[in-house]
């Protein structure tokens, strides 16, 4: 957030950057296109429920638990392996996500806490917390260096002023920044990349943008790749506005390809098929 400067709406000035008006105004449309759409008018319970599903093997794909759909359908025992537990994790955030809406823009981490201590409620001394110096973090798949305990803490404090003071970013540049923020600061002592997303989920739906809940980001960011995902972070965390300006656009195209899945289903169950 650095190439904010020390304006008086630093998230609202990241809309400046090369590139992100563009995405915001794309996103709007594929939102639209989904919203448009009639089956959205009869059954918008159903493709609300699919997305979540959805939603939740995308993420949990991005943790390293890449089952297929119809795997993740089928199972109702997750407290097996490490991807089982994964997976298990990533629905039960979902879930969770629809219940924090009006607590996110008075206390944030109020919320996040709960998400960990949903995410990890096997870790009984450490979950529902920000981690202190010297725990270990089990996020092998992020590969940038781990801030101190110290500057996570502060950063995050920074984070929940700015999304309690509000303000007139769009919705896309608000989660494309927290989801970028826990990500690179990884707060908890697990389970970091599944409560940035389910955090993304919450800023996305509280904001009016997608109300439904039926633009599962999740989706589009495993579709777009883990490594494509990774790359664009680095950019993030790098500063530069070039960097933030491209994952803020990676995270709006993953919403868009979110939309494009609920598309999908719409017309599949236009045609009966689903």
């Amino acid at each position: 957030m650095s190439t904010a400067g020390a304006t008086a709406d630093p998230l609202a000035a990241l809309g400046a950057l090369p590139g992100v008006a563009d995405s915001v105004e794309s996103v709007r449309k594929s939102v639209d296109r989904v919203y448009g759409h009639r089956i959205m008018r009869r059954r918008s319970n159903a493709i609300t429920s699919e997305a979540a599903l959805r939603g939740a093997r995308g993420s949990a794909a991005l943790s390293g638990a890449d089952w297929a759909l119809e795997e993740v359908r089928r199972r109702s025992d997750f407290s097996g392996d490490d991807e089982a537990r994964t997976v298990g994790a990533s629905l039960r955030l979902t879930a969770e996500a629809g219940q924090l809406l009006s607590i996110w823009r008075q206390s944030p981490l109020r919320v996040l806490a709960r998400l960990h201590l949903v995410a990890a409620a096997d870790q009984a001394d450490q979950v529902g917390r920000p981690r202190q110096e010297g725990e270990v973090v089990d996020e092998p798949l992020v590969r940038l260096p781990l801030p101190s305990a110290a500057e996570a803490h502060g950063r995050l404090e920074g984070l929940a002023e700015l999304i309690i003071a509000g303000g007139s970013a769009p919705a896309l540049v608000t989660a494309a920044v927290v989801h970028g923020e826990l990500l690179a600061l990884r707060p908890f002592t697990s389970h970091n990349g599944l409560v940035a997303r389910t955090a993304e989920r919450i800023v996305l739906v509280g904001s009016g943008l997608d109300p439904k809940s039926v633009c599962p980001a999740e989706v589009g960011h495993a579709e777009l790749g883990r490594e494509a995902y990774l790359e664009a972070l680095e950019g993030y965390v790098s500063g530069t506005p070039e960097g933030v300006g491209a994952w803020i656009a990676h995270c709006g195209r993953a919403v868009e390809l979110g939309a494009r899945e609920s598309t999908a289903v719409c017309e599949a169950l236009q045609r009966g098929a689903a």
